[in-house]
Parts: C-alpha cells; sequence; structure tokens
C-alpha cells in the first residue's frame, strides 16, 4: 500500500508540473475550445481534430477529451490531495474497506441456505398442524428441527408453494423499505462521510439476525411471522444493497476512473467469494453440530467486528471540506422548495423518486447523450440485478424440489457457481483490463464509458443469459451446476455497470448517483422476486421450469437494451450548474 501510494503522489507531482507547462503553451486557445464544446454533457463520440497536437499529451482514448483549466485536477485526484498531508494509515484506500467487506460477505453467504431452509422447516410444521387441526386422521412425520436436513415429507407442492409466498412477502417488506431509505442514504454519505453509514446499515442486519437466531434456537414455537419483522428491519437500515452501494462510492472517492471497474471488481468479488465459500462453511457447520442456530451466532459476531473495525480502525474517504461543500449543495436545493408550510409542500420534500433525477439531467450543461447512457445503462444494472435478486431463493427452492438437495447440496452448489464468478472478477477481468487498456497514467481525466466496457457489459449479459437458458434445460444436478459456472461468467458485468454509470457525473456526486441505483435495486428487489417466487409458486409440479424460462427473458431483453450504449459522454465537473 505505501508503494501504490507513493507512485500516486508522484504522479500528482508529475501533473502539476504538466498542467504548468501546458499552461504556457496553450493558454491562448484554452479557453475558445472551452467555450465551443462545454456546458454538462458532452458527446466526444465524433471524431475531432485535437487543438493540441503539439502538447505532450497525445489525442486518443488515454488523453483528456474535454478541454479544462491546466491548473485544475481531476476531482479524484483532487480528493486525494486533502488526505496527503497524513500519514498512510489515516489515508483512505479500498484495501482499508475490502477485509471487513469480506467478513461480512461471508457472513452473508453462509446464512443463506441455512435461512431458507429454517424458513422451509417452520412453514412445514405450521403446515402440518393446520392440517392435522383440520383433519385429525392427517399423518406425517414430525420435522425434525435438530440435523436441518432430512425432512423429505416437506418436499411436497403445498409447502413449496407456502415456502415461495413468503420470501415473495420477506422481499416486499425488506425492498419497499429499503426503497425508500436507500438514496436518502447515499445523499446523506456525501454530506456526512461513508463511515457512518456504513454502520447504520449494520445495525439493522443486527436485529434482523437476532430474530432469527430466536426463531432457529427455538423452533418448535416460534410464529414464523416474525422473521417478516427481521426482512422489515433488514431493508428499514438499508441492507446489504446500499452497504454495497457505499462501499462503491468509497472505491470512487480513491479511485481513478479507468480502474474502477476493477476496484469495483474487487468488492464483487468480496461478496462471491462469501457466496462461494460461506455456504459451504455453513454446510459443514451444520452438517457437524446439527444446529442452524451456530451459522446466525457467527453473523452476528461479524457484524459487531464490522462495526468496531469501521469506527475505529477505517479512515474516512471524504474530507471535512467535501462533506461540507456537498451539505451547501443540499441546503440550497432544499430552499429552492421553499417552506413546508403545509402537507402539500412537504410531499414535494418528500419525493420517493426525486433521488431519480440524478439520472436525467435537465440544466443547461445536459444533453440528450447524456440523459440517453444514464437511463440505459441504469436499467440494465436494474435488470441485472433484479433477475439475480428474483432467482436467489427460488433457486435454492427449486433445487431442493426437483433434485433434493438439502442444505449441504446447496451450499455446495452456491459454493462452485461463486467460486468462478470470483475467479473472473479478481483474475480475468483485471487482467483483461490490463491487456486492453495498458498501464493506466494516474493524471488521466475522465472520458466516460468506452467500447471495452460496452464490449464487457454486452458479452457478460450473453453469459447470464445462456446460463439461465441451462437452468431452464437441465434435468439433473450436475448440468444444472455446469449452468451456474457458465452464468458466473456473466459476473463481470456488474462492476462494469456501476463503473460506468459513475464516469457520467463527478466525484462529487457518486454517493447520490449510487443512491439513485441502491432506489432501483430496492425496487427491483421488491418487483423481481414478487414477479419470479408467484410464477414458481403458480406452476411448481406442473411445468415447474416456467420461472427459469422468463428469467432467461429477463436476461436478453438486457442484452438487447445494452447495444443503445454510446460511448464517451459524460458530465463536465466544472461545468455544473444549478436548475
Amino acid at each position: 500500500m505505501d508503494t501504490a501510494e507513493s507512485a500516486f503522489e508522484a504522479n500528482v507531482e508529475l501533473d502539476r508540473a504538466s498542467s504548468l507547462r501546458q499552461q504556457a503553451r496553450r493558454a491562448p486557445r484554452s479557453g475558445e475550445r472551452a467555450a465551443q464544446i462545454s456546458k454538462g454533457g458532452i458527446d466526444t463520440s465524433a471524431p475531432e481534430v485535437s487543438p493540441w497536437d503539439d502538447t505532450d499529451d497525445p489525442p486518443g482514448e488515454a488523453s483528456p477529451l474535454l478541454p479544462q483549466d491546466d491548473n485544475r485536477k481531476p476531482s479524484w485526484a483532487v480528493a486525494a490531495d486533502d488526505f496527503s498531508h497524513l500519514p498512510w494509515y489515516k489515508r483512505p484506500h479500498i484495501a482499508w474497506i475490502l477485509f471487513p467487506f469480506l467478513l461480512m460477505a461471508l457472513a452473508f453467504g453462509g446464512s443463506m441456505a441455512p435461512k431458507i431452509n429454517l424458513i422451509l422447516e417452520l412453514i412445514c410444521r405450521q403446515y402440518q398442524e393446520e392440517q392435522q387441526t383440520a383433519n385429525p386422521g392427517y399423518m406425517m412425520a414430525p420435522v425434525d428441527f435438530m440435523n436441518g436436513a432430512d425432512n423429505d415429507q416437506c418436499r411436497i407442492p403445498e409447502v413449496q408453494s407456502r415456502v415461495s409466498i413468503f420470501m415473495l412477502w420477506g422481499s416486499l417488506l425488506g425492498g419497499i423499505l429499503s426503497a425508500l431509505t436507500s438514496p436518502k442514504l447515499g445523499a446523506l454519505s456525501d454530506r456526512y462521510g461513508r463511515k457512518p453509514i456504513l454502520i447504520f446499515t449494520s445495525f439493522g442486519t443486527i436485529l434482523s439476525e437476532i430474530i432469527t437466531i430466536f426463531a432457529a434456537k427455538y423452533p418448535e414455537t416460534f410464529p414464523v411471522d416474525m422473521l417478516l419483522v427481521g426482512f422489515a428491519l433488514d431493508g428499514l437500515f438499508g441492507s446489504f444493497i446500499v452497504a454495497m452501494a457505499i462501499a462503491n462510492s468509497y472505491a470512487t472517492d480513491c479511485t481513478a476512473p479507468q480502474l474502477r471497474n476493477v476496484a469495483f471488481g474487487y468488492f464483487h468479488g468480496c461478496l462471491f467469494t462469501g457466496l462461494a465459500i460461506g455456504p459451504i462453511i455453513a454446510g459443514y457447520l451444520v452438517k457437524w453440530t446439527g444446529k442452524i442456530v451456530i451459522v446466525f451466532y457467527i453473523l452476528l459476531a461479524v457484524h459487531v467486528f464490522f462495526i468496531l473495525f469501521i469506527a475505529f480502525g477505517c479512515p474516512e474517504s471524504l474530507s471535512k471540506q467535501r462533506q461540507q461543500t456537498a451539505r451547501e449543495r443540499h441546503t440550497a436545493e432544499i430552499e429552492k422548495l421553499g417552506p413546508t408550510q403545509d402537507w402539500i409542500s412537504w410531499i414535494r420534500h418528500f419525493n420517493l423518486l426525486e433521488p431519480l433525477k440524478i439520472l436525467w439531467p435537465t440544466g443547461p450543461n445536459a444533453t440528450p447523450a447524456l440523459r440517453w447512457n444514464l437511463i440505459v445503462l441504469a436499467a440494465v444494472d436494474t435488470i441485472a440485478f433484479g433477475v439475480a435478486m428474483g432467482s436467489m431463493t427460488v433457486v435454492i427452492i427449486y433445487t431442493n424440489y426437483e433434485f433434493g438437495w438439502k442444505t449441504f447440496e446447496a451450499s455446495r452448489f452456491m459454493s462452485i457457481v461463486n467460486s468462478s464468478r470470483v475467479f473472473c472478477l479478481i483474475v480475468i477481468l483485471p487482467l483483461v483490463t490490463r491487456l486492453v487498456r495498458g498501464k493506466v497514467n494516474m493524471k488521466q481525466r475522465n472520458t466516460g464509458c468506452d467500447q471495452f466496457d460496452m464490449s464487457v457489459i454486452r458479452i457478460a449479459i450473453l453469459f447470464d443469459t445462456l446460463g439461465y437458458l441451462g437452468y431452464t434445460l437441465s434435468r439433473s444436478g450436475n448440468p444444472f451446476i455446469l449452468s451456474g459456472v457458465v452464468a458466473a461468467l456473466g459476473g463481470i458485468g456488474s462492476p462494469t455497470l456501476q463503473s460506468a454509470l459513475t464516469k457520467h457525473v463527478p466525484a462529487e456526486q457518486t454517493g447520490q448517483l449510487l443512491g439513485a441505483s441502491g432506489l432501483l435495486h430496492a425496487l427491483a428487489r421488491v418487483v423481481a422476486p414478487t414477479i419470479f417466487n408467484a410464477i414458481y409458486s403458480a406452476t411448481v409440479g406442473k411445468f415447474t421450469q416456467t420461472v427459469f424460462v422468463c428469467l432467461t427473458a429477463t436476461f436478453g431483453l438486457a442484452f438487447v437494451i445494452s447495444w443503445f450504449i454510446r460511448p464517451h459522454v459524460y458530465l463536465d465537473p466544472n461545468d455544473m450548474d444549478e436548475e
């Protein structure tokens, strides 16, 4: 980390020296050039004759495509200068947050299959009690809560349908509340820092897991509907969606635009490492101890550690000055709305869709190309996320019904698939990025989404489509696992989509942008599981693969939309005007 930061400081100094040389050389015409093409979103996809052919920087994708005053530096570099006087252990760097984020992902991944199986057993017990009350002669083997695995009597369409509906309601509660809080928390992170929001989101998970611990510890008497309160608390505090968005915002604060897809890929790699290793660890723990509750105790301990580390060990990535600037901008926007004297003005202040305005800038500095790219990228990102969220629980429930997979087999499947995804994120994506883009010069300025970004997005979505088509056609366990590996190759698309979105706005607005993305993800978390769980519930025992046909078609739609992205479109941070 010392070497990387020393190189960064050296490059910043080179940038300063280069700026001074260029100022003397082209000062007479930089203002003229700026007057010709500035004001907001700039579409640089059309070839132009560069007016700076006599400078040190050659034209092309690695050169600034937008004229700027020569004493100005990229906003992310200016932000880094805010901490240059501090020792290395007090400077923000993605390495500070990667390790605790990995631990949290391990706990998150490890708890997924045990939690769904716990819900399955609780609902199965509830179903048995209802049947015995309605029909005293009803006979069914009692649910065994000690091993968490061998309850084959629960593998009936009636129980499967109820589990799917229960998960649907859980997703609805968590998703709606997360949709209310995600954009607000993202914007708050711009004004008060990333650390407080990361800590806040973990408190929701802790409260949710405390409820789950009681359910796992006293399954014979615990009312299964109480678990819905846990879903609600998790969503109210932002859930894992906000934690991921704020982690990406932290990475944006200290990473050059050309390397953000790799930085975001590391966070996604941590997430899927947790989803790969966590389930198999949880599966063995349940198998050895015969108790599901041990998994939730570990999850609780990990989140407590995460809070303590972020609070006392992780440097803040936003300086006080940048936070104050964001607060002043927010105050000015609120003043435009006027005082909240009646309920109509209060609704204007509390507009759920207000954060999405950043995806449709209408000021004098915006262009149709900028708005088009933001909408298309956000749509593809939301569809991809929605399919992932909508299929996560369905896949586990489906494999239990179709193949008889228990906690161990489901955990092994998740580990294989997510290990493949991690390999793509932390090996293939950085390697391909380095081969295509070469060594990134740290003084490079933002050029917007480029052809490489668009190619990665399209190829990733194509693999996702093929993988879900394989799910549809698989009739045994091994082809199903192979299809999961193919779909895992599409994992490189998500960080590239998020990275491409951040390239369209200045660094000062990344928290707001990713907060808006979090709102869309939260809405997808409501809509997608609702639709796909309802489809599974209606078709299980008939044509059970119907849900995977719909999932494949949804990814196919995202693939078509991805061809409408335009390269080299972005908003100049130095030409922003208030509406």
